[in-house]
């Protein structure tokens, strides 16, 4: 059979001239590229910038493009650039060095015209000092084009990471982003061109899929037709499952992480990466993208009411410029009836003191990158109400910053009344979720159940779950496991994560066949430990395929802490302990300071006796890390098991210390204080967690009983009856309320 391989651009455009020209103008047609004079737009005329005491310098020495700069060891040396990375607004600068990593500068060239700030070097960390052992660091993993930016800026790259050398050999098919980045390998497109030639317009039957890896037909035979009456728009045809655009688009537009290069367009994202969902340090409750974690245009988009009535990407850009179908609010009133919504009625401001746009209000923009400003893509309806409430963003005081939300709130009621519609129904039960309020279960219950509410967001709220999982909302899970949606299965899979493997099989096995890859690798993880003798043996062979595949999927990503540190995870669930380790220290190798390889090492350790060599790794990796709270932790418990109660103590006091919002780490000091006699100490502490989390089941359990044991009953009873309400049907909780309810009033 032959083999479907890259053909470049310019074969494309042999035939496609006028897509070409269009590609042409395009930013993906300088995504990446060699650096030459004509690809670099900096100033190398010995120019310079200086940044918490770093000297950089930009100059040109023998045809090549040099930087001065702090090198990894904090030392000014000279680098030359090897490639650009884009053109507008700004242009990035990549070293490569001898073991094949590419790195990118943090520092970059500012192309807007001068008029408007431009034509000057500036630091993407403005404000942050940088230091050369920092994990931001240029030279280091977290500025790594072979993993971090090369799947985006190029087509057809393959990572080619030797582990066991520590070397790159990526390669790519095409530096830039081609046509077939989007469409697929050409050639038996290509070939079926050359073939049709010679029989056109006589002969065999034409072949319909004309060779093609992916038909982009989503916006064939398909109109918009606006209703009268409201102005919106209705879609001719409803949108299929799978939105091959979208999911096309998704590849670089998307927050994910690769764990396969064999990516397809126009299938499921899911097959070949794991997608971010909504969660607090990348979103705010209401979906909105926080400004300082870029999740790019899937995610919102993938929120919107736009994506759930069918419009795809190119309904609104040309596929092949990326510009506007139309421009400004041209492109929206291809739908939306411009006599409805252009409008000082709707907008309700006065066009002649500011000027409007639709995006103003249901697009508005965000600066990433220091001067990048990105819009908004999940099209939502200003909700300064939910400000008030929730602290979440809104486009009213984006302008308006010299007034508060409750001014804004009030003056959209005004114009629209007191009940809000919006799309994005699911702000309080992430926000419930997100700082431990009570309801949260049954909030984020009906949000997985609600089935307007987006896929993305079902399977958000799903994950959240994971919480709060019991017998009572066991059955959101399962229907979740069945939905069409892979992102809504794997949300399922994480909700159950917490339960025991093998009373999951019956319920989950089926999922180690599913059709998307990212299904069938959290499906295998989570029956990992499993015994391969206690696995249905019709079952077997699909879960050793699912398993070959996880190991492959973390081999892709041996260059990464997080890649090693999995597969460490898993084979410690297969029993393989010796191969765990290796992972483990494998990936301390790549980042001394991954704290979470320590963690899971220290633990591997404990289940073999060999708590010294855990306290070993922790103390190391404190070193690198000594303000990580989750390593002091582990090291405080570890200690323990030594017998070092006092050691073990000053290191659960300084878990706490450094991270007072994590309420395990204070209701464990608390428990050590107790221990070693200071009760009323550990008291004190949990009462002052529990007024950040005030439905934390362990301090809510800790205060109960070590008041009764100090015989406050009446205190012990409160807080029983506070975990009475959290678990109504938990007997061992009513067994204890009823027993402090005796003994705080006795029977006269």
């Amino acid at each position: 059979m032959d083999v479907v391989s890259f053909v470049g651009s310019e074969r494309c455009a042999s035939c496609h001239q006028a897509e070409a020209e269009l590609w042409r103008t395009s930013q993906h047609e300088h995504a990446m590229d060699h650096a030459t004079e004509k690809s670099v737009l900096g100033d190398f005329q010995d120019a310079s910038l200086d940044h918490f005491g770093i000297h950089s310098r930009f100059f040109r020495k023998d045809g090549k493009f040099l930087v001065e700069t702090g090198g990894a060891d904090g030392k000014l040396a000279d680098f030359e650039v090897k490639y650009t990375f884009g053109i507008a607004p700004l242009q990035q600068y990549l070293v490569e060095f001898p073991d094949g990593r590419i790195q990118a500068l943090p520092l970059a060239w500012d192309s807007r015209p001068k008029a408007e700030g431009g034509q000057r070097w500036f630091h993407l960390y403005p404000n942050e000092e940088i230091g050369h052992d920092d994990i931001l660091h240029w030279t280091r993993l977290n500025q790594n084009w072979n993993f971090m930016c090369a799947e985006c800026h190029s087509t057809g790259i393959r990572k080619s990471y030797d582990a066991a050398a520590d070397r790159f050999a990526t390669s790519w098919a095409e530096i830039n982003v081609g046509c077939e980045a989007c469409h697929g390998k050409g050639s038996h497109h290509l070939a079926w061109a050359r073939a049709r030639q010679s029989w056109w317009p006589f002969g065999r039957q034409d072949d319909p899929k004309k060779g093609l890896v992916v038909s982009f037909d989503e916006r064939e035979r398909v109109s918009w037709t606006p209703d009268t009456t409201t102005g919106l728009p209705a879609r001719s045809l409803p949108p299929s499952t799978l939105r091959k655009e979208v999911e096309t688009c998704g590849l670089c537009h998307a927050r994910r992480s690769p764990f396969s290069e064999d990516w397809v367009p126009g299938l499921s994202l899911s097959d070949t990466h794991h997608i971010s969902g909504l969660d607090h340090t990348l979103f705010y409750a209401d979906g909105q993208m926080r400004d300082t974690e870029e999740t790019y245009n899937y995610a919102p988009f993938k929120q919107s009411k736009m994506f759930a009535h069918g419009v795809t990407c190119s309904d609104c850009h040309d596929p092949h410029s990326a510009t506007l179908r139309a421009p400004q609010d041209g492109v929206c009133g291809q739908c939306h009836a411009p006599e409805r919504y252009e409008t000082v009625a709707h907008r309700h401001h006065d066009e002649l003191k500011v000027q409007l746009s639709c995006a103003s209000c249901h697009m508005p923009a965000h600066t990433y990158m220091v001067i990048d400003q990105r819009h908004d893509h999940s099209f939502r309806i200003p909700r300064p109400d939910l400000s008030t409430k929730l602290g979440t963003p809104n486009a009213c005081n984006d302008c308006h910053r010299d007034k508060s939300s409750e001014w804004a709130a009030s003056a959209v009621e005004g114009w629209f009344g007191p009940h809000r519609k919006g799309f994005q129904n699911y702000a309080e039960a992430f926000n419930v979720a997100w700082t431990e309020q009570a309801g949260a279960e049954k909030l984020l219950a009906g949000v997985a159940r609600d089935p307007v509410a987006s896929p993305f967001v079902r399977a958000s709220a799903l994950t959240e779950l994971n919480a709060y999982l019991s017998t009572t909302n066991f059955e959101v899970a399962r229907s979740g496991l069945a939905d069409r949606d892979p992102m809504v299965r794997i949300g399922a899979l994480d909700m159950l994560e917490d339960a025991p493997a093998d009373q999951l099989w019956s319920i989950v096995s089926t999922l180690l066949s599913d059709p998307v890859r990212d299904v069938r690798l959290r499906t295998v993880s989570l029956l990992a430990s499993v015994p391969t003798t206690s696995q249905p043996e019709t079952d077997r062979s699909h879960f050793d395929q699912a398993a070959a595949e996880f190991i492959a999927a973390q081999r892709l990503n041996a260059d990464r802490p997080e890649g090693r540190s999995a597969l460490g995870s898993f084979f410690a669930r297969r029993g393989m302990t010796a191969e765990a380790e290796g992972e483990y220290r494998a990936a301390l190798h790549l980042s001394p300071e991954y704290a979470p390889a320590a963690v899971n090492l220290a633990d591997l350790y404990r289940t073999l006796g060999r708590d010294q060599d855990g306290e070993e790794v922790l103390r190391a990796v404190l070193k690198a890390a000594p303000e990580d709270a989750g390593l002091r932790y582990t090291l405080g418990l570890t200690l323990v098991r030594l017998g070092r109660s006092q050691d073990a103590l000053d290191e659960l006091r300084q878990a706490n210390n450094l991270a007072p919002e994590q309420a395990q780490y204070a209701y464990v000091y608390a428990i050590a204080l107790h221990s070693g006699g200071r009760t009323d100490d550990a008291i004190a502490l949990l009462e002052t967690s529990l007024a950040h989390h005030p439905n934390d089941r362990d301090t809510l359990l800790a205060l109960a009983t070590l008041n009764r044991d100090r015989r406050n009953f009446d205190a012990a009873l409160g807080y029983a009856d506070r975990l009475v309400s959290l678990l109504p049907s938990d007997p061992g909780i009513l067994r204890l309320a009823d027993d402090l309810r005796r003994q705080a009033h006795p029977a006269k």
